[in-house]
């Protein structure tokens, strides 16, 4: 369908990736896998069109919809939900204007035989050919399925889009491409702003409904759920894989044991040749020999070993006092800002060493609970903590908080104790610091690195209750295993605010559920919370 001809990408002198060539079949779903700083997303934006290759081509059909959703997005627009997402169809609707003002036209002129009137006849035959082509939709209910399916009510579809949120906002930008039903679909993190409910509607969407897609994402179970094929970055070059992400892992491992095997087997041959040619180098009767494996060494293709990343790095909590048996318990907590009630009458008992995550919607209660928990805010009803609770709190804007002043390596130095100080480069190493980096001031990093600055911080506090919202929006696949094995070994207790279900899987073991203005206590982990939940739509949508 699609087919990337030799694409090549230099910035300055660095060469990102050469020779990058593969096809893009329909009903493939790919995702475009490679540490960070790999070309990912430079790769998408070329197939996108909205960037150019140093060298090299895209060749796709006249008539191919390819449609893009960038990581981030700057929109102006200032119409209603609805009308924006609507949008989606304007080159049908502007088809159908057409179709009926040429008809128009056409009822009232005379001139039969004139060229200019067999021009309206063929141009309307044309059009009303593609449109009539087109299936028979009725454009409001699939606007209101897809902005339902992403989180919207209904009471949202008149607001105005200025009144909402970047990530509400990126919402209808995917519901505008997911309803245009292009030949491709392309998304950049498309789950970083969407809760569990809608990432779990857009896979079935995706699934069932879309045609193909090629996608970044470090959401692991979304990955693994839609997708068929695996096209890995690395080295500027590409490894093309019929396989499921955690399947190319093997196939990956695989290949890259045989690299190295391949690597040693030539690196011996060349120790070898050297070591004849500087021994015999200056014997006449040898010099033959010697030319012949200089020649045969300049002209040696070197094997090349696939970068892999080093940082299986073992994080441990620090040892912190032994709070009481039950941290926070939590009776008839109700929460309301003016006349909107967020949440009435919740009640939660959270006991030591339990492992728990708030989930629901967005907007649904779940960090006004935590900022009740922080006493941040004030509230009905009762919540006590026991003794000796001392609180590790992430928040959604936790980067915001660090000392600006101080660099990155310094920001660590202050709060790590015993043998973690040993430790902090290949820590900081871990999380994507390295070289260079870790002498920049707080000041001049990245949101995302910032994020992943103040997650490592908090690693190294001694706490005995650590509540953690929404941790893993700016960390790779990598980065989340270190930080889920620490928390698995973590003694204390646990609350986590996570859409991510790959990060959740054998880490939460309870599930309190935020919607519709109270909060249930589910006793299933997250596998059975989200088998629950899809029972639970499903009955939604028989019953309605």
């Amino acid at each position: 369908m699609i087919t990337v001809n030799n694409i090549a990408v230099q910035f300055g002198g660095t060469t990102l990736f050469d020779n990058v060539s593969f096809s893009i079949n329909e009903n493939d779903k790919i995702a475009l896998m490679g540490k960070n700083g790999a070309g990912k997303s430079t790769l998408l934006k070329i197939i996108a069109g909205v960037k150019k290759p140093t060298s090299g081509n895209l060749t796709a059909p006249k008539d191919a919809k390819i449609a893009y959703l960038p990581q981030h997005l700057l929109t102006t627009d200032d119409t209603t939900v609805f009308e924006e997402t609507s949008k989606a169809f304007d080159e049908v609707f502007k088809m159908k204007a057409e179709i009926d003002e040429i008809n128009e036209a056409l009822t009232v002129r005379t001139d039969y035989e004139s060229d200019s009137y067999m021009k309206l006849i063929e141009r309307v035959s044309e059009l009303s050919e593609l449109f009539y082509s087109i299936e028979e939709v009725n454009y409001e209910a699939e606007v209101e399925i897809v902005l339902k399916g992403l989180g919207f009510e209904r009471n949202d579809f008149t607001r105005s889009t200025s009144e909402f949120s970047g990530g509400w906002r990126m919402r209808i930008e995917l519901a505008k491409i997911l309803l245009q039903k292009p030949d491709l679909i392309l998304l950049d993190e498309p789950t970083n702003h969407i809760d569990i409910e809608s990432v779990q509607w857009l896979e079935d969407f995706l699934i069932n409904s879309a045609k193909a897609v090629i996608v970044i994402s470090h959401d692991r179970t979304f990955v693994d759920n839609i997708t068929n094929r695996t096209i890995e970055v690395t080295m500027g070059r590409i490894y093309d894989y019929k396989a499921t992400y955690s399947h190319y892992l093997e196939l990956r491992k695989d290949r890259r044991s045989h690299q190295l095997k391949a690597y040693e087997e030539q690196q011996k041959m060349i120790q070898e040749n050297t070591d004849f040619i500087e021994r015999f180098k200056g014997t006449y009767s040898k010099t033959n020999q010697v030319q012949s494996r200089v020649r045969m060494l300049e002209k040696l293709k070197l094997v090349e070993v696939d970068e892999v990343d080093n940082s299986a790095l073992k994080l441990k909590f620090p040892t912190s006092p032994r709070s009481g048996q039950y941290p926070i318990v939590i009776n008839d907590l109700s929460k309301k800002y003016n006349e909107h009630i967020v949440f009435k009458n919740a009640n939660l008992v959270i006991e030591r060493g339990e492992k728990v995550a708030f989930l629901g919607k967005n907007g649904e209660g779940k960090s006004t609970m935590i900022k009740a928990i922080m006493g941040e805010i004030d509230f009905e009803g009762s919540l006590e903590m026991a003794q000796n609770v001392k609180i590790g709190y992430f928040a959604q804007n936790q980067a915001s908080l660090l000392d600006e002043t101080l660099s990155v390596f310094e920001t660590i130095d202050q709060v790590a104790v015993g043998d973690i100080r040993s430790k902090i480069k290949a820590m900081l190493g871990a999380f994507m610091f390295s070289g260079d980096d870790i002498t920049k001031k707080v000041k001049v990093l990245s949101g995302g690195e910032k994020t992943r600055l103040a997650m490592i911080k908090l690693l190294l506090e001694p706490v005995n209750l650590l509540i953690l919202d929404e941790p893993t929006n700016h960390l790779d696949m990598k980065t989340k295993d270190i930080i889920k094995d620490a928390l698995k070994d973590f003694d204390g207790t646990l609350i986590l605010v996570s859409h991510d279900r790959d990060f959740l899987d054998g880490l939460a073991e309870k599930v309190f559920e935020f919607g519709h203005k109270r909060v249930r206590e589910h006793f299933e982990d997250i596998t059975g919370f989200m088998e629950l939940k899809k029972m639970e739509s499903l009955r939604e949508i028989s019953d309605s």
